[in-house]
């Protein structure tokens, strides 16, 4: 859906998206064989899945469109990189039941470089990362929120009224919202990073993960990225 939205149709156009577009945003083949929800019932001893790909870790930390919003330590000796979609229910699976685990464990703690990366699949996941970067200082906090209350923008009816009162909580009034939903050059950089994610580095799908430049598809538990970044320590 990139390159066919003008900055004045943002907003008409995020309210007006049939919610059942929404439902499959994430889903193909590479993501239906390994993304799962975590389970409370996965043990610690379970195998690290198996990468689909690799990429040139110093091809893929070159900057991009957008400054790319990083949390934990700069020399961690694991970095993992992130491509997400706001409307997509896999990334929200992961946000909020094996990201917090993962920032407690290895992100906090030094051992893990964490980069969220912007790929929207349709309007509505696109006006959600703009307010993320609209939001400066509070991108993360934002980006959790969103992921939480997903079911009640994404599949909305009035997806900008949902989006609104959202954003009031994280500070936004409606003029700032209206000005961030209609930047286009915000809106042209985000597609941007999407862009450049399939073309360079064959995104296809999310959550779609680097790990030290191995490629994952997939929401992955807790203790399938144990599997993974505990021999890289």
């Amino acid at each position: 859906m990139t390159g066919t939205i003008s900055r004045r149709r943002v907003l008409t156009t995020i309210a007006a998206l049939p919610a059942v577009s929404l439902l499959a945003a994430c889903s193909d083949s590479a993501e239906a064989q390994q993304g799962s929800t975590p389970s409370s019932e996965t043990t610690a001893s379970v195998d690290a899945p198996e990468p689909t790909g690799t990429v040139d870790m110093e091809k893929l930390l070159q900057p991009g469109p957008l400054e790319d919003k990083a949390l934990g330590a700069e020399d961690a000796p694991v970095t993992v990189v992130e491509y997400a979609s706001m409307t997509c229910g896999h990334c929200a699976s992961f946000h909020n039941n094996t990201y917090p685990a993962l920032k407690e464990k290895y992100i906090d703690t030094g051992k893990v470089r964490f980069i969220m990366r912007e790929f929207p699949f349709d309007p509505r996941a696109e006006a959600a990362f703009m307010l993320a970067r609209c939001s400066d200082d509070k991108y993360f906090p934002m980006v959790n929120v969103l992921f939480k209350q997903q079911d009640n923008w994404a599949r909305a009816q009035d997806a900008s009224g949902a989006l609104l009162q959202i954003a009031k909580l994280g500070g936004f009034t409606q003029e700032s919202f209206q000005a961030c939903l209609t930047d286009q050059k915000l809106l042209d950089d985000v597609r941007g990073v999407r862009n450049r994610a399939a073309e360079e580095f064959g995104v296809d799908a999310t959550p779609t993960f680097f790990i030290n430049g191995k490629k994952y598809s997939g929401a992955m538990s807790i203790e399938e990225m144990s599997a993974i970044i505990d021999p890289l320590l």
